[in-house]
């Protein structure tokens, strides 16, 4: 029976409270049940991410799954639609998925290397290589999946009412050039599937392939929504620029560039989705310094 992480098993509480006290309780007879099902043993200590457990896993019947790891979520609205997305990749710039149990939200994962992204010194060549795992993640997405566009009507009456709840976080021509980027360019969105949580820490060093991403949320729309969580990535790298505005644009645009997306959308819509971070940073607790990367990020680039 596995050895639940008490770091991963305290964050679970705080924030999901008695739910997650509950399903704390069940997770190691679960994740039993699970290995027993699909054939598997663990071979490696149990590691955590947000919101699950990551568990290296060896087939005992010496299948194309010989090295794999199973990764148990908490049931979270948020991952509902990864194993779709990793269904429709197959693999093509992405890690494989060779199982899944959507009722106990149990994936069995293709096993990739310890390394990330974040772990390059030049920061210039990781957001190059993002850029381009981005634009082969960029397929046409699969029915049912949610769509950005859909969110447009939501997204800018949240603004409206943080701005107003809120009124001296922000500058108003801040709030206001992201109100317009929502109208404007909100019900704009292509039918691509996108990764929706593409930060440099959840693209994994590979031999399959040089890097492969990890725990997409499964959206659809633009993958210029994508870069704010990459450009935030490493933000001790940027917060001491003697020039923030030209080190973000930097960033920016080497991923537009690699990803093959047009520039001012990547702009528009990581000044606007940094004023979005903000205002949800301060209403759930998140770390001074994310708030504070988002309130810069927002302000440069208007």
């Amino acid at each position: 029976m596995i050895q639940i992480p008490e770091t991963f098993a305290r964050r679970t509480i705080d924030r999901e409270a008695d739910e997650g006290r509950a399903w704390l309780a069940c997770l190691p007879h679960l994740v039993d049940e699970i290995l027993e099902r699909w054939s598997c043993r663990p071979t490696g200590p149990v590691r955590h991410g947000q919101v699950g457990v990551i568990i290296p896993v060896q087939s005992v019947q010496g299948t194309d799954r010989a090295s794999a790891v199973l990764k148990v979520s908490f049931p979270h609205p948020g991952n509902v639609h990864e194993p779709d997305a990793l269904d429709v990749w197959g693999g093509r710039g992405a890690v494989r998925l060779h199982k899944r149990d959507d009722s106990c939200f149990a994936l069995l994962l293709e096993r990739a290397g310890d390394g990330t992204l974040a772990d390059l010194d030049d920061i210039d060549e990781a957001m190059a290589m993002a850029g381009g795992l981005s634009r082969r993640l960029a397929v046409q997405a699969p029915p049912g999946l949610p769509r950005l566009g859909d969110r447009t009507a939501e997204w800018e009456d949240d603004l409206r009412k943080d701005a107003e709840r809120l009124p001296r976080s922000l500058p108003p021509r801040v709030i206001q050039a992201a109100i317009a980027t929502v109208r404007e360019l909100g019900r704009d969105h292509p039918d691509t599937l996108v990764h929706g949580d593409l930060h440099l820490g959840n693209v994994l060093r590979a031999e399959r392939e040089p890097w492969l991403a990890i725990d997409p949320k499964g959206y659809v729309g633009d993958p210029s929504y994508d870069a704010i969580t990459l450009v935030r990535s490493r933000w001790d790298a940027l917060s001491g620029a003697l020039d923030l505005k030209a080190a973000l644009l930097r960033r920016l645009t080497i991923f537009a560039d690699a990803a093959e997306l047009d520039r001012e959308r990547v702009r528009r819509w990581t000044q606007a989705r940094a004023v979005m971070e903000a205002y949800w940073g301060r209403d759930h607790g998140d770390p001074a310094w994310l708030v504070q990367a988002s309130d810069h990020i927002a302000e440069s680039l208007t």
